[in-house]
C-alpha cells in the first residue's frame, strides 16, 4: 500500500459513488465551511459527501445509495496506525500493555464522538428522514463513525501523511501533546486527585436516566464538582457510566489546562518582546 500523499489527479477518476443516486449535502451547511473546519481541502468532494452519508439513507432510499461504512472501515485502520505510531515514538520505554490501554482510551466511541462534536460534524451528517426524526444527528455512534469515515476519506484523497496530520491535530485538544501516557486504570480516582489538588471537596456522581429493556439497559451519569457539571457518561452499568463520566471530565480539564498553558506562553512571549524593545 502506498502511504505517500498523492500529487496528481488520476486521468480517469472513478469515485465510489459513480452510478449511484446520492442525497445532497446537508442544506444547513456547505462543503467549503466543513473543509475550513477540518483544515483540509478535498480534491474529490464526493469522498467528503460519502463520508457524511449515514447508512440509514441506503435503507430508506434503496441499496443503490452508497454510504460511509466502507470509509469508516478504512478510517478506523488509519486512525489506529496514526495514534499507535505516535504512542510508539513518544514513549519508547513503555511496554505494549500500557500502550494498548492508552490507545483504547484514545480510540473508543465516546472519545471519537466527542471529537466529532467539537468539530460540529453532526451538523453536516446526511441522514434518512427516519434517523433525523429519531435524533440520530446527535447519536454518539453516528458521530464516531462519521469521524472515522472522514479520516478514511482524507487518506484516499490525500494520502497517509495528510490523514495523520488531521488525526494528530484533532486529538491534540483532548490529549494535549502526549507528554504523559493516557491511562485507563482508575479514571474516577484520577479525577478526584486532580480536583482535590485545588479543593477538598470530592466529585459527586448522579444517575440521570436509565433507558432500554431490563436485559439491555443503558445508564446515564453525570459528575459534578462544587455544583458544576464536569462530565457525562453512558454505560451498561451504573459503574461503567460513572467511569465514562469521569473520563469525559478528565478530557475537559486537560483541555482547559492546555488552553491556559498556551495563553501563559503567549503572554510570556509578548512580555519578552516588550522587554527587548526597551
Amino acid at each position: 500500500m502506498n502511504l505517500e500523499p498523492q500529487t496528481h489527479f488520476p486521468s480517469n477518476p472513478m469515485p465510489e459513488t459513480e452510478g449511484a443516486s446520492n442525497p445532497p449535502l446537508s442544506p444547513a451547511r456547505n462543503c467549503s465551511e466543513l473543509q475550513a473546519i477540518l483544515g483540509y481541502e478535498f480534491r474529490d468532494l464526493e469522498l467528503l459527501r460519502l463520508a457524511l452519508t449515514h447508512p440509514s439513507v441506503a435503507h430508506e432510499q434503496g441499496r443503490s445509495v452508497k454510504h460511509n461504512q466502507r470509509l469508516e472501515f478504512l478510517g478506523d485502520a488509519v486512525l489506529g496506525l496514526a495514534l499507535t505510531h505516535e504512542l510508539y515514538e513518544k514513549f519508547s520505554e513503555v511496554s505494549e500493555g500500557p500502550l494498548t490501554k492508552a490507545r483504547a482510551q484514545m480510540i473508543n466511541c465516546r472519545t471519537l464522538a466527542e471529537q466529532a462534536r467539537q468539530l460540529g460534524l453532526n451538523e453536516f451528517l446526511i441522514l434518512s428522514r427516519g434517523e433525523e426524526a429519531n435524533l440520530g444527528r446527535n447519536r454518539a455512534s453516528a458521530m464516531a463513525d462519521a469521524l472515522e469515515a472522514v479520516i478514511g476519506a482524507i487518506f484516499v484523497d490525500g494520502g497517509f501523511d495528510m490523514a495523520r496530520e488531521f488525526v494528530l491535530r484533532s486529538f491534540r485538544s483532548a490529549f494535549g501533546e502526549l507528554t504523559s501516557i493516557p491511562t485507563l486504570e482508575n479514571p474516577k480516582g484520577e479525577l478526584q486527585e486532580m480536583l482535590q489538588s485545588k479543593s477538598p471537596e470530592a466529585p459527586q456522581y448522579k444517575l440521570m436516566s436509565t433507558i432500554g429493556p431490563d436485559h439491555d439497559r443503558v445508564f446515564e451519569c453525570v459528575v459534578t464538582h462544587r455544583d458544576v457539571e464536569f462530565g457525562r457518561g453512558f454505560g451498561k452499568s451504573k459503574k461503567a457510566a460513572e467511569s465514562e463520566a469521569a473520563l469525559s471530565a478528565l478530557q475537559r480539564l486537560r483541555t482547559q489546562q492546555a488552553e491556559a498553558q498556551d495563553g501563559k506562553n503567549g503572554k510570556d512571549e509578548s512580555n519578552g518582546r516588550g522587554d527587548a524593545d526597551l
